[in-house]
């Protein structure tokens, strides 16, 4: 059930995640809030820390110090809690290639706890938010790039999370998919659902975001409504002007 808006759902305080033998930590500090109902970016280069924040988030991470909370559960000591109210759609596509799309949400419906008389009726209404119900008894393995990044948002949301994890929903994708997905996301945010969002298209970040933080090197090194950042910066006529400047044209390879 998705609750009004009004409070942070997502909190960090001194968030820090190092790994074994890394230089540096990957997470160095991170405080950040996330308010109840927003669209909330969560924008860097490459290796500034994204995913590790939204790893951290969804418990699959634990941090080295700091702390955080989603939906005012701890993600240590009450990560059961915050599993079953959140939604994750990772980078990498997590589907069974050799299942068909339906197939593949009844799987991860049952895994999620939806309940088995409503398992059919909800991952119908999934497949068709995500423009694949015509395709949902093909397997995955010959759909298209696009195709898999919406079966992926559908498995995501198959449980109606409270909260949804997004870590780069639209890489490499054609812009038909691309649009879908941005505008059903706008759809669930609408309907109440807190979205956090990483994506390397500022222009994406710009258009969805009511908010949004930039970190590098696993600090934020600035945050705020995106269209306030730029007009606030000397010299940026647009987001990506404004990321340039704050990170820097070097290669993140």
């Amino acid at each position: 059930m998705i609750l009004p808006a009004g409070d942070n759902v997502i909190a960090t305080q001194d968030l820090v995640k190092r790994y074994p033998g890394a230089d540096q930590a990957a997470l160095n500090g991170l405080t950040l809030q996330v308010a109840r109902g927003t669209v909330f970016g969560l924008l860097g280069p490459n290796g500034a820390g994204k995913t590790t924040a939204i790893s951290t988030l969804c418990t699959l991470l634990r941090p080295t110090a700091g702390t955080a909370t989603v939906l005012g559960h701890d993600v240590v000591r009450e990560a059961d809690a915050v599993r079953r109210l959140i939604g994750l759609v990772p980078q990498d596509i997590a589907l069974y290639p050799s299942l068909t799309a339906r197939e593949n949400l009844r799987y991860f419906a049952r895994m999620v706890r939806v309940p088995g008389r409503r398992i059919e009726a909800r991952v119908s209404e999934c497949l068709e938010l995500v423009g694949l119900l015509d395709c949902a008894d093909r397997r995955i393995a010959t759909f298209s790039g696009g195709m898999k990044r919406r079966a992926n948002l559908a498995v995501g949301i198959l449980h109606q999370p409270e909260v949804l994890f997004l870590d780069e929903p639209t890489v490499g994708i054609d812009a038909q998919s691309r649009n879908l997905i941005l505008e059903r996301l706008a759809e669930l945010n609408r309907a109440g659902m807190t979205l956090l969002y990483t994506t390397h298209y500022m222009e994406e970040a710009q258009q969805l975001c009511d908010e949004i933080a930039i970190i590098d090197a696993g600090r934020i090194i600035a945050s705020g409504v995106p269209a306030q950042l730029v007009a606030a910066a000397d010299g940026c006529e647009n987001l990506e002007d404004l990321f340039l400047v704050l990170t820097g044209k070097q290669l993140r390879d």
